[in-house]
């Protein structure tokens, strides 16, 4: 509900960035667990049937912009 002297427009603009802002904080945490996980990953290892998953998860975590994934990192140790 709008507040007071508030047009319903920036209520609802407001409760939108609020929902935005909450999945940007759930999916930095998964992307840091993603890094963390190509991180400690031992490529040689890995199964035949999971490789090419796990090409596509590391590629996809080295193509982060750095800042992203300074944030994604520090939103996982926030949460052990």
């Amino acid at each position: 509900m709008a507040a007071a002297g508030e047009p319903a427009g920036d209520y609802m603009l407001g409760k939108e960035l609020d929902i935005l802002m909450a999945e940007r904080s759930r999916l930095l945490r998964v992307a840091g667990a993603a890094a963390q996980f190509v991180a400690l990953m031992e490529g040689r290892g890995l199964p035949s049937s999971v490789a090419t998953e796990a090409e596509l998860l590391a590629e996809s975590v080295n193509a982060l912009p750095e800042d992203t994934l300074r944030d994604a990192l520090a939103a996982i140790s926030r949460t052990k």
